[in-house]
């Protein structure tokens, strides 16, 4: 078995640079974009980098997740609800997927693992399905 280090933000590369002088950045090899907003960049905070810095330098196993928001659709991918979707929720330290019947004006929410569960490519859920 073989140890293989990887990217924690795999298509990224963070630099300080002044803006003004952008160009020696974008003609970088590999460098295709600066990441803004409406033509205005928009920088990563020190803090940020700070805490990613910190977990690299911990040597403590690291990997790349989806970045999830509460109220986010999401998708159960691993165990006995696979396939299940849902919204996200918070409820104290705990994460829950509520699935809603809409007929009945109910839901229920079960309590997950974090790693088994991924976000959804539309906005809403499809409540109550399953794939096997």
């Amino acid at each position: 078995m073989k140890s293989v280090d990887l990217p924690l933000f795999p298509g990224y590369v963070f630099c300080r640079f002044d803006y003004e002088h952008r160009q020696a950045v974008l003609t970088t090899p590999g460098v295709s974009s600066i990441i803004g907003f409406d033509s205005a960049p928009a920088p990563v905070s020190d803090a940020e980098i700070e805490r990613v810095q910190a977990i690299v330098a911990s040597g403590l196993p690291a990997q790349p997740w989806p970045y999830l928001h509460v109220g986010e659709a999401v998708r159960i991918d691993h165990g006995a609800l696979a396939g299940l979707e849902g919204v996200l929720i918070r409820e104290k330290d705990a994460l829950r997927v509520v699935v809603t019947i809409d007929m009945l004006r109910r839901a229920v929410a079960v309590e997950v693992d974090r790693d088994t569960i991924r976000p959804l490519p539309s906005a809403r859920p499809r409540q109550l399905s399953r794939t096997a």
